[in-house]
Order: C-alpha cells, then sequence, then structure tokens
C-alpha cells in the first residue's frame, strides 16, 4: 500500500511539473513560476492530489538547495570569494540588519509582543536562496553585477541563520520537547567545547577537501564507471550536510565550503555535471512544496491583510535594497536588479517559523499569517523578474533616452563613428586609437557610459538608430561607419536609417552568426564582420603548426579558408529561404573548398613555405598576423 501510495504521488508531482512548466516557459514566465503554480494545483487547497505529506517532501527537497550551493561553492575559487568579501559583510550584513530593524517595529505597531516580532522580523528579513539563484542562473544573470551582489547578500543571510536559530531558545516561553533526531552531538559539553568542536568542523572539511576527497576521486575515476563518479558525489555532499548538522550548523553552508575548497581540483567540472540534474529535480519539487504550502483558506479568509502585508514587505525589503545598492554604488540597471531579485522572504523562514511554534515564542495565528506571506512573496518572485526585464531594463539600456538623461551633445567629428561599446566595439576602438585613428563612440546604456567615462573612455551616450543623435555626431562629415552592436534587430533598424540618411557612409556591420549576415546581404551590404569566424580560424591555424606544419603554410590555409567562405556566404545567401536548396548548395561548396583545399596542399609552390619558418616569422605568423 506504502508502495502504490509512494507511485501515485510520483505520479502526481511527476505530470504537473511536466504540464505546467513548459506552458510558464513558453509565455515567458520561468521554470520557477511554472513549478510554483504546479504545486498550487495539486495541493490541498486547489485539487486536493497532495495531504499532509507536503511538508515530508518539503525537508527532503530541501535538500536542492544544499546541493545548489555546493555547486555555486565549486564556481567560486577561495581568491574569487575572498574579493567578495565587501559585498558579503557590508551589503549582505547592511540588508538584514536594517530590513529586520524595520519590520520589528512595523511588528511592534501592529502589536505582537517583542519576542515574537524579533522572531518575525529575523525571519523576513531573509530572501529565497533557491529562487533567487536559480532564477539568475536561467537569465544567465549570476555574473551582472546586480547578480554577484545579490549572490553575496544570500550567502551572508545563509550564515546568518545559525545565529539566528541560536537566539531564539533565548527568546522562548517554553522549551523544545525532546526529539532524539533533532539532537546535535554537541548538547552538553561546555559553551568553549562546543565552539572548538564547531571549528574543528570546519577544519576536518577544509583537510579532508585537500587530503582525502581529491585523492579518493583519482581512483574512482580510474574505475571509469560513471554511475560510481555520480555517487561519490552525492556522498560527498550528504556527508558534509551530515557533519554540519551535527554540530549545529546550516548543512547548506557546509557544503557551499566544501565546494569552494574542491573548486580548484581537477574534478569540479565532472562534480558539478553530475550533480547539476539532481540538483535541478530536487528544486523542482522544492518550488512545488512551496507552491502547495499556500493556505488559500486563509487568504480567503482574509485577502486583504495578506495581500497588504505582503506587497508591504516586499515594498519595504524593494526599498532597503535599492537604498543599500545606491550606497555601495550599483549602476542603477543591476541597482533594479538587486532590489527586485531579494524583495521576498526565503525559505528559511519556514524553518525559523517552525521551530518559532515548537518554543511557542508566537501564536499559531500569526505563524499561519506569516508563512503564507512567505509562501505568496516566493511565488510573486519570477513575476519581479518579468517587470524588471520588460518593463525596466529596456527603459534604461535598450537605447530608448530616459526622460531625465538626454543624449549628449557632441562636439568633435571624427571620420570614424563605432556604435556599441562593449567587448567588441572596445577593442576595434583600442585598436584604431593605439595606430592614430581617431573614433567617437557611441553607446546607449547609460550606466555602461557612465562607468567607461570613469575608465578615462570618451563615450557620448544616445541611440544610435536617430537620425538627429548621427547628424550631432558628425554622420554627416565621417566616411565610415562601424556597427558593434551585438542585438541584431537594431542593427537592421540601425542600417535602414543610415541607408536612408546618410547614403554616403560606408558600413562595416558586426554579424553575431552566418543567418544575421544573410540579413545584411539582403540589405545590400558587402562590409560584414562575424565574430567568430577569424578566431575559429586562428585556433585552427594554430591546430596545423602544432601538429608539424609550417607557420606561413598554415597561415597562408587560413586565409585562403577565410576568404573561400566569405565568398560562399554571398551565394549562399541566395538560397536561405529555401532549405532544400540551401542544403544541397551548401554541401556542394564544403566538396568545393575541401578539394581546393586539397590541390593547395599538393602546390609544389609550397615546398618553399620552409624558408618563411624561420624564428621571428613563426613568432608573427602565431599572433595571428
Amino acid at each position: 500500500m506504502a508502495a502504490a501510495d509512494f507511485l501515485s504521488q510520483a505520479t502526481v508531482y511527476l505530470a504537473a511539473a511536466v504540464i505546467c512548466v513548459p506552458i510558464a516557459k513558453r509565455l515567458g514566465l520561468g521554470s520557477v513560476l511554472g513549478y510554483l503554480i504546479a504545486g498550487m494545483l495539486i495541493g490541498p487547497y486547489a485539487f486536493g492530489f497532495l495531504g499532509e505529506e507536503g511538508e515530508d517532501l518539503m525537508h527532503f527537497a530541501e535538500f536542492g538547495v544544499v546541493i545548489m550551493l555546493f555547486i555555486i561553492g565549486l564556481e567560486l575559487e577561495p581568491q574569487k570569494l575572498w574579493r567578495l568579501r565587501k559585498q558579503i559583510l557590508g551589503v549582505g550584513m547592511s540588508q538584514v540588519l536594517v530590513t529586520a530593524a524595520i519590520i520589528f517595529g512595523a511588528c511592534l505597531a501592529l502589536g505582537l509582543i517583542w519576542q515574537s516580532a524579533l522572531t518575525v522580523a529575523l525571519a523576513l528579513a531573509l530572501s529565497s536562496t533557491a529562487i533567487v539563484l536559480q532564477t539568475l542562473a536561467e537569465k544567465n544573470l549570476m555574473d551582472s553585477e546586480g547578480g554577484r551582489n545579490s549572490f553575496a547578500v544570500l550567502l551572508f543571510q545563509d550564515i546568518a541563520v545559525i545565529p539566528i536559530l541560536a537566539i531564539l531558545p533565548l527568546l522562548a516561553f517554553r522549551s523544545v520537547a525532546s526529539d532524539e533526531g533533532s539532537k546535535t552531538i554537541l548538547e552538553g559539553l561546555p559553551l568553549g567545547l562546543q565552539t572548538v568542536a564547531v571549528l574543528g568542523a570546519v577544519a576536518l572539511i577544509v583537510l579532508a577537501g585537500r587530503y582525502l576527497i581529491v585523492p579518493g576521486l583519482r581512483a574512482i575515476a580510474r574505475a571509469r564507471l560513471r554511475e560510481l563518479f555520480t555517487a561519490a558525489a552525492l556522498l560527498i555532499v550528504v556527508s558534509i550536510a551530515l557533519l554540519m548538522q551535527a554540530v549545529g550548523l546550516s548543512p547548506a553552508l557546509g557544503t557551499f565550503l566544501g565546494g569552494v575548497i574542491l573548486a580548484n581540483s581537477e574534478y569540479k567540472h565532472e562534480l558539478e555535471s553530475d550533480l547539476d540534474p539532481i540538483k535541478g529535480l530536487l528544486l523542482g519539487l522544492f518550488f512545488i512544496a512551496v507552491g502547495a504550502s499556500i493556505d488559500f483558506d486563509l487568504i480567503a479568509a482574509n485577502p486583504l491583510l495578506v495581500v497588504s502585508l505582503t506587497a508591504a514587505l516586499m515594498a519595504v525589503k524593494f526599498a532597503v535594497l535599492f537604498g543599500i545598492g545606491r550606497f555601495f554604488n550599483l549602476l542603477t540597471a543591476q541597482n533594479f536588479l538587486f532590489a527586485f531579485a531579494l524583495a521576498q522572504a526565503g525559505e528559511f523562514a519556514f524553518v525559523i517559523f517552525s521551530f518559532a511554534a515548537q518554543l511557542g515564542i508566537a501564536s499559531s495565528e500569526t505563524l499561519g499569517l506569516g508563512i503564507s506571506v512567505v509562501a505568496l512573496s516566493m511565488t510573486v518572485t519570477p513575476l519581479l523578474f518579468i517587470v524588471n526585464e520588460k518593463l525596466i531594463q529596456p527603459r534604461l539600456c535598450d537605447g530608448t533616452p530616459k526622460e531625465d538623461k538626454p543624449a549628449d551633445a557632441i562636439e568633435e567629428k571624427n571620420k570614424v563613428i563605432i556604435a556599441g561599446f562593449g567587448h567588441f566595439g572596445s577593442t576595434v576602438g583600442r585598436f584604431l586609437r593605439a595606430n592614430g585613428v581617431e573614433a567617437t563612440f557611441l553607446d546607449n546604456d547609460p550606466d555602461r557610459v557612465n562607468l567607461l567615462r570613469k575608465l578615462g573612455f570618451k563615450v557620448y551616450y544616445g541611440d544610435a538608430t536617430r537620425p538627429d543623435f548621427l547628424l550631432s555626431a558628425g554622420a554627416d562629415d565621417a566616411e565610415i561607419f562601424v556597427s558593434a552592436i551585438d542585438d541584431p534587430e537594431r542593427n537592421y533598424a540601425l542600417v535602414e536609417t543610415l541607408q536612408k540618411f546618410f547614403p554616403h557612409l560606408e558600413l562595416m556591420m558586426r554579424a553575431n552568426n552566418r543567418y544575421d549576415a544573410y540579413e545584411f546581404i539582403e540589405m545590400g551590404l558587402g562590409n560584414i564582420y562575424r565574430e567568430s569566424l577569424d578566431t575559429s580560424v586562428r585556433l585552427g591555424v594554430d591546430v596545423l603548426r602544432k601538429l608539424g606544419g609550417g607557420a606561413y603554410t598554415s597561415y597562408r590555409a587560413g586565409q585562403q579558408f577565410l576568404k573561400r567562405d566569405e565568398a560562399a556566404m554571398g551565394e549562399l545567401a541566395e538560397h536561405r529561404h529555401d532549405m532544400k536548396a540551401y542544403i544541397s548548395e551548401a554541401r556542394a561548396r564544403i566538396e568545393l573548398q575541401e578539394e581546393l583545399m586539397e590541390k593547395d596542399m599538393e602546390d609544389k609552390a609550397r615546398e618553399q613555405d620552409h624558408a618563411w619558418d624561420s624564428e621571428p616569422l613563426v613568432r608573427g605568423f602565431g599572433a595571428g598576423e
């Protein structure tokens, strides 16, 4: 019977995820919101497929957060973590303290006793590690300034859970009932010995990572059994989590530390790839459990109160986060990302409220209301990311000048204008300036313009697709216009504007790939630069050289390949709308190019190429000359 119940519940969870998540992704809502909606639908307050077992599932699914922090630790070398100390201690600590103080005052004003108010304040000051990091990773925002600061705050919050749980018994009106499963191995020891034991547990993780885990992984890798390596990865995570729990520390924090220690090992990528699917599945279960835990009966009984409290909480946290971001000089666009990302309450609030219930610190009505607010705020978070992405960021970054940020006045006039001053455009600009060619640089991201100016670059803010701005930039007198913009749609609009108003300019366009290049060819452009082509061919040339090919022979082969590929691209563009003809023509071109390259290899003139292979020339061609 138990087995049948397990299979039926597993079917419900998997079916809900498989149905809801693709629909949410298709609607642009993200996978996290899809899981939350799935939990709401199958929970006890909707279709009723789940009952009391949802709480047990939450404890199991929280292990997904533990694995996630271990994988994040693998991506952070100790030196990189040390560089984040300012964000962790400065941004993280100020967020927790300021937010908790404001919520504490509000709870007192609402009539809660100070013990309950402090408990609620500490719980609601924390944010959701699972939702925020999963969403940031899904949207490729982890390496952004806002993403890094969000991670630093979440890491500090995970650390702060330990003293918070230690403080709660001091506020209790009754002691927690003895529970063998909840005891730590340090109970009953003097405080000094407990401190030494905790430090010893951390030191054990560090030493095991250096001298036990890595050699063990080498031995396991030699067995060439992928499933054994996966088991070893799980064993590492479970063992560290168990040790941390045994000494009363956060399992998530311990596994994060273990990941950081193994970040420099040769097996970090294998560990990450083996654990990532398990992490994804468990996090999915966690989000479903959160959705199922929302008490819709309580919300229905007090809809205005619950919604108002949730909105007030998120507004307070947003304001605090935005103010802290300003204080620590976060750029405006990144500051909005930072504040929207962390404005919710988090999963550790469930743990704190559960512990508070055992201690009798707050009434069941207060804690039930708090849990509903936490769950609702977590559910709203993916929508906040969408608001930021669709409504806020475009006004800051997509080139539409903000009303309070007019386009810059441009006094200099140069023969070259470069639009887009990211990595691609800045490289072109630095190369030209190093060779005595001055250019006028334009960019449509006000925060990036401000940062580049601080770095010493003269960059002008404005929308390059507007004729009046181009005119002020000197387009009438310039000779060459270089577009280094990475957005194809904006590039197409830019070409149309330039061809209409400044037809004398010679256009040189960046293309992300071959298909973007086809669009430019259809628009009549000839100077098209695929951003990965030259680098790819240069890598191939270096491979030829390392396999014994002559420097000049390899270089010439690369140049001939480039020339023929560019010629073939122009001819293939004619067939791009007829896939059958395109494939046929592409196959023919590939075969022809290989035949020509073989003839080049047989060319007797190549017998003299060794004369070019003197050491200075070899170095020159090896540098991509």
